[in-house]
């Protein structure tokens, strides 16, 4: 009894608060933990917060331990509890499945006295992963600047590692409306106001296993960003918002690198807060998730699980090329419109979409612009795409207008052009225009030498002119239709027929959206069933 009075004469009282939640399998070792310590001037607060396991029997089993039941609080109401009930100058909290290392409290009283003015003094700790049976060091070496380096990121880590002075408690407690990371926003503002100190001998081991909340890895990234957000407005230099983002970033690294070898290890179906999280904060790690795992199973999760506002942008960012918003969450943003954003076909906005098919086309063809040249209407093109290998360029123009024409006649009856007369002919986005189609065709085949080329190009999804071809815009092609046309117009010749465009680009210049507004990739998407346009280059035959 004497001794037992000595030491609490010369030692302060350490109170050890164990919060515990149908955790009562788990509670011998740590109150154990606390009553083989080396440092004997302690008491032990069992907070039995409403279990209904064998909590209360296993603490009742300890008659020097405190034990207090409450409806259930959560822990940090439940540790808040059991400051109420402690008597001690010091504190330290104990989560019922960890214990304490057997000169844990020696360390950190020792340290506490040497540093009179800190609010409290953390250790380190190892993690025990139960599952693996393994043991991974909790050392971290932060010497100062203390306040900076927890915005930075929680490098206590575990509570119980940490030893807190009475009177910081009586000013400072964990906060009930947080779900997780309490013990982390505690730190925050009690160092942001107070010295604290860290020391790198092991005071305790914290067991990771699939019931504690450290392994609900979504959650916990929430909790460790909200609870930094709340230091946001009280930053007050340009280190601590610095600080501030590192630790943003650090959170997001460090718990979407573990959710990510948590899915891979586990090869189970990926969940909805996983995926969002990936999402949110590190989408790599689901495109190297997907390519792990098996992606048929990946793919029905996402489609699945996802939010269709998280759907939309994978697809925008190409990395879901399946999206199709749900019925009634199409969002039809500046396309809701019934009237066309240009009525020149997007000239007064860059330039056309079809002419960028159109001279892609005869880029690709290039090779047989060559020798003597028939183009409708102006020459343009067959400088352009001709160049050199052009020996003689001729137009042919509806009327006179065109002083540079060398022909004026309308092509479904000009008899007075020469026959075999040319290596190729251009008809460019002109056809539709000539009611008699089938005579058009007729002429070009006539006029064009044996082997000779007709590079053509038709309209197939388009708007009407509103100006001056309004009254003469006869047609609309398909490839179909083009095939049967030149098969009629071109016996025993070689057809070449290419289709341009797809949904996205055939919406875009029905609008009359110009060039420069619209993404080239989606143009080179070439769908056959949305013909913007119909591109073919019939060979004459060399036997006629």
């Amino acid at each position: 009894m004497e001794e037992m009075l000595s030491i609490a004469q010369d030692t302060p009282l350490v109170s050890v608060i164990i919060p515990c939640y149908n955790q009562g399998h788990f509670l011998a070792k740590a109150i154990e933990s606390v009553l083989h310590q080396s440092y004997k001037n302690t008491e032990v607060v069992v907070v039995d917060d409403g279990s209904t396991d064998q909590t209360a029997v296993q603490a009742q089993a300890y008659p020097q331990v405190i034990y207090i039941y409450q409806q259930n609080q959560g822990l940090p109401g439940a540790r808040n509890t059991g400051i109420r009930h402690s008597k001690g100058h010091m504190l330290l909290f104990l989560d019922a499945d960890d214990w304490l290392y057997p000169k844990g409290i020696e360390a950190n009283v020792k340290q506490l006295e040497q540093q009179k003015e800190a609010a409290f003094v953390s250790g380190t700790f190892d993690a025990f992963y139960t599952q693996e049976n393994t043991i991974r060091e909790g050392a971290v070496a932060v010497p100062d600047h203390h306040y900076l380096h927890l915005l930075q990121g929680n490098y206590i880590g575990m509570v119980a590692t940490v030893l807190f002075r009475r009177w910081v408690l009586e000013e400072f407690q964990f906060d009930t409306a947080l779900k997780n990371c309490e013990d982390y926003d505690l730190y925050l503002r009690i160092a942001r106001k107070y010295p604290v100190c860290h020391h790198a001998e092991k005071i305790a081991a914290y067991r990771f296993h699939s019931a504690n909340m450290s392994s609900n890895i979504p959650k916990m990234l929430q909790g460790a960003l909200a609870t930094l957000r709340r230091q946001r407005e009280q930053l007050a230099t340009q280190e601590e918002r610095r600080a501030y983002q590192k630790g943003r970033t650090t959170w997001k690294k460090y718990y979407c690198k573990e959710l990510y070898e948590h899915q891979v290890k586990q090869k189970a179906p990926i969940t909805a807060n996983a995926l969002l999280t990936f999402l949110q904060h590190r989408p790599h790690y689901l495109l190297s998730y997907s390519l792990k795992a098996n992606k048929t199973m990946v793919k029905k999760q996402v489609k699945k699980l996802i939010p269709t506002s998280w759907l939309r942008y994978l697809h925008q960012n190409s990395w879901y090329s399946r999206f199709v918003p749900p019925v009634g969450e199409v969002r039809f943003g500046d396309f809701g419109m019934t009237k066309p954003f240009s009525k020149e076909f997007g000239y007064d906005r860059g330039g056309p979409i079809d002419r960028y098919y159109m001279e892609s086309f005869l880029k690709d063809n290039a090779a047989s612009i060559q020798g003597r040249v028939l183009e409708i209407g102006d020459n343009e093109y067959t400088l352009a795409y001709g160049q050199e290998k052009v020996t003689k360029s001729d137009i042919l123009h509806v009327d006179e207008s065109n002083a540079k024409a060398t022909f004026i006649a309308d092509i479904s009856h000009a008899p007075h052009l020469p026959a075999n007369a040319f290596d190729c002919l251009l008809l460019t986005q002109t056809l539709h225009l000539i009611y008699d189609v089938k005579s058009a065709l007729e002429t070009c085949h006539r006029v064009l030498k044996p082997g000779g080329h007709l590079l053509l190009t038709v309209p197939g999804i388009t708007p009407i002119d509103h100006g001056e071809w309004k009254e003469t815009w006869y047609w609309a092609f398909t490839d179909k239709a083009v095939r049967k046309l030149l098969e009629e117009t071109f016996p025993g010749g070689h057809l070449e027929i290419s289709t341009y465009g797809n949904v996205f680009a055939a919406s875009a210049f029905l609008y009359g959206l110009g060039l420069p507004e619209v993404a080239k990739e989606k143009l080179d998407v070439q769908d056959p069933h949305f013909q913007v346009i119909i591109a073919v280059r019939a060979t004459k035959s060399a036997v006629c």
